[in-house]
C-alpha cells in the first residue's frame, strides 16, 4: 500500500525548507521501504505551522507541522502507525484556523495538485465554465452583477458592471487582463491562488472572456513571483491539452487563449493603466481617464481588467449561483474576502471569511495578537498607502463603506500589525518615501509632494517647527490626496494624516494641535 503525502509548494513554504522536507521524507520511506506518493500541493495559508505535512487516511488527511528535515523520519513513523507525534494537529479540516473560515475562493488551495487538471476537476473545477457555456453573454454579466462582487484589487467597483461596459462596447477585438501585479505589504494572497489553484483564474477569465466576447487574455505577474509564473505557465499549457483553452473551448464555438507577462517590478504598475503601459511594451506611467479601459484599453481596445482574487471569485458564483454569494457579508461588500495577516502578528497567513467581521477579532482572536507579546499599538489595512488605525478602531467592520467612513481602505485585504514599540513619525516618512520611490512622475502632486513630504516630515522628526510643519505637511497631503493623476499620490496621504491624527505624540504635536485634530 502507497501513503500519500501531501507537501506544500508554495513560495512561502518553501522559504521555511518544504523542498528539504520532501526530500527528506522521500529518503526515510526509502530507509524503511515503505511506498510513498508526495503531493506537491499549494499552502493553506497557515505561516506559522508551514511546512505543513498532510498524511491520506480513511478519516481524511492528518497534519504535522512545522515539520523541519531532522522531524522527517519520526513524522513518518507515526504516519504509518498512526500514533501519536508533538507535531501532529489532527485532521487538518478541523484545525479552528480553518474551520472558522468560510472558503469560497481558496476552497482548493493547500487541497488538490496545482499542476493537475483531472484533481481540480475533481474538486468541482470548470463546472463554472461548464454553465456558463449554456448561457447567454447577458445571463453571465447579469449572473456576476447579482452577486455583488467587487474589484478585489483595491478600488471595489463592481465587476458586473465593468464586464457590462466592455460587453457593449463595439470593437473588432477585445481583451481581458488579468492584475497580477501584487506589490502592497502584508499582501500575498494573488500569489497564493496562483501557486495552489491556477485552474480557477484560467476559468474565471475565461467565463469573462465569454461574457464580453474576448478572444485574448493575458496574465501580468510580478518579476518577484518566480513560482506563480511557473505554475500559471504550467497551468495554462495543462489546460490548452485539456481543450479548455484555445480553439472550440469544451466543444463549443468559443475561442479564448491566455499567455503570462512578467513586469519588471514597478509599483505603479499595479494602477491599471500603468499596467496596460507596459503591457503595450512602454514605460508603466499612469493614463488620464477618460477613456477608461472598458473603452479604450489595451492596444486601444475594450478591455475588461481585473484581479487575480475577482476573476477568481467568478466560477463559484457561475457554478452556485449568484445568491448563494450574494447572501454571505454586509451591507454592499458582499462574499467572501481573502484576508491576509501579517507584521508583528503570531497566526499569521490568510484568512478567508464574510465581510463584516470586526477589525479587532482578525488582529486579536484570529491573528492572536503580537508575536512579539508586547501590546498592538497600530494596523495598517490596505497595503502602504492605507491608513493606520489604533485600538481604538478595532471596532470596525471589515467593509468597504466602513473602512472609507473612518478615512481607511481595505485595498487588496492586507493587514500589517505593529507593537507599542513602533514609530508612528518614521512610518508616515516611509509612506512619502516609497511614494517618491515609486511615482511614475507623470503629475506634479505625485511626483514633487512626495519629496517634499519627506523633507517636510524630517524637520517634524528634527523637532524644527513642528507645529508649523505639521500644518504644511496637512496642505500637501490635501493637496496630493485631490490633486493626483491615480491612486499612488492621491492614497499616500491616508497613512500620513492617519499616523497625524491618532499618534500625534510621535511627531510633537502641541496639546493644541492635537485637539484640533
Amino acid at each position: 500500500m502507497t501513503l500519500r503525502l501531501y507537501i506544500p509548494r508554495d513560495a512561502a513554504a518553501i522559504a521555511v525548507g518544504a523542498d528539504d522536507v520532501a526530500r527528506a521524507l522521500e529518503v526515510a520511506a526509502t530507509a524503511r521501504n515503505i511506498a510513498v506518493e508526495i503531493v506537491r500541493t499549494g499552502s493553506r495559508g497557515l505561516f506559522w505551522l508551514e511546512p505543513m505535512v498532510e498524511v491520506a487516511t480513511s478519516e481524511g488527511r492528518v497534519a504535522f507541522g512545522p515539520v523541519a528535515p531532522e522531524d522527517a523520519a519520526a513524522v513518518l513513523d507515526a504516519a504509518v502507525s498512526n500514533g501519536a507525534h508533538p507535531l501532529r494537529l489532527g485532521l487538518a479540516d478541523d484545525i479552528p484556523w480553518l474551520k472558522k473560515q468560510t472558503r469560497f475562493t481558496f476552497v482548493r488551495c493547500g487541497v488538490i495538485d496545482p499542476r493537475s487538471v483531472e484533481d481540480y476537476k475533481a474538486h468541482g473545477g470548470f463546472k463554472g465554465l461548464v454553465r456558463a457555456l449554456t448561457m447567454t453573454p447577458e445571463a453571465i454579466v447579469a449572473d456576476v452583477i447579482t452577486s455583488g462582487l467587487r474589484g478585489r484589487g483595491g478600488a471595489g467597483f463592481p465587476t458586473g458592471i465593468k464586464w457590462k461596459t466592455v460587453a457593449e462596447a463595439s470593437a473588432d477585438q477585445k481583451y481581458i487582463v488579468c492584475n497580477a501585479d501584487e506589490g502592497d505589504s502584508g499582501t500575498f494572497a494573488d500569489r497564493m491562488l496562483m501557486e495552489g489553484d491556477p485552474f480557477v483564474l484560467i476559468e474565471g477569465m475565461t467565463i469573462a472572456a465569454i461574457a464580453v466576447g474576448a478572444t485574448k487574455g493575458y496574465i501580468y505577474i510580478r518579476s518577484e513571483y518566480p513560482h506563480a509564473v511557473v505554475a500559471m505557465k504550467e497551468a495554462i499549457a495543462a489546460a490548452r491539452r485539456a481543450g479548455y483553452l484555445g480553439a472550440g473551448i469544451c466543444g463549443s464555438q468559443h475561442i479564448f487563449d491566455i499567455d503570462v507577462r512578467v513586469g519588471a517590478g514597478a509599483y505603479v504598475c499595479g494602477e491599471e493603466t500603468a499596467l496596460l503601459e507596459s503591457l503595450e511594451g512602454r514605460r508603466g506611467i499612469v493614463r488620464a481617464k477618460p477613456p477608461l479601459p472598458a473603452h479604450h484599453g489595451l492596444f486601444g481596445k475594450p478591455t475588461v481588467i481585473n484581479n487575480v482574487l475577482s476573476f477568481a471569485a467568478v466560477p463559484f458564483i457561475l457554478d452556485n449561483g449568484a445568491r448563494a454569494y450574494a447572501d454571505v457579508g454586509m451591507g454592499r461588500s458582499r462574499g467572501t474576502m481573502p484576508i491576509q495577516l501579517a507584521g508583528n502578528i503570531r497566526h499569521g497567513g490568510l484568512f478567508e471569511t464574510a465581510f463584516g467581521i470586526t477589525l479587532g477579532e482578525l488582529v486579536d482572536d484570529i491573528g492572536g495578537g503580537t508575536a512579539s507579546g508586547r501590546p498592538v499599538r497600530a494596523v495598517q489595512v490596505g497595503g502602504p498607502l492605507g491608513a493606520y488605525f489604533p485600538r481604538a478602531l478595532f471596532d470596525t467592520p471589515f467593509d468597504y463603506e466602513a473602512f472609507a467612513a473612518k478615512d481607511g481602505l481595505i485595498g487588496h485585504g492586507g493587514i500589517v500589525v505593529f507593537d507599542d514599540t513602533v514609530d508612528m513619525a518614521k512610518q508616515a516618512r516611509f509612506a512619502m518615501e516609497f511614494c517618491a520611490i515609486e511615482s511614475c512622475g507623470k503629475c506634479t502632486p505625485c511626483r514633487i509632494g512626495s519629496i517634499r513630504g519627506v523633507e517636510t516630515i524630517d524637520r517634524i522628526r528634527a523637532k524644527d517647527r513642528p507645529d508649523a510643519n505639521i500644518a504644511v505637511l496637512q496642505d500637501l497631503c490635501h493637496t496630493m490626496k485631490f490633486g493626483s493623476l491615480c491612486a499612488l499620490g492621491g492614497f499616500t496621504p491616508y497613512p500620513v494624516m492617519s499616523a497625524l491624527k491618532y499618534f500625534p505624540e510621535d511627531f510633537g504635536a502641541t496639546p493644541r494641535l492635537q485637539a484640533a485634530e
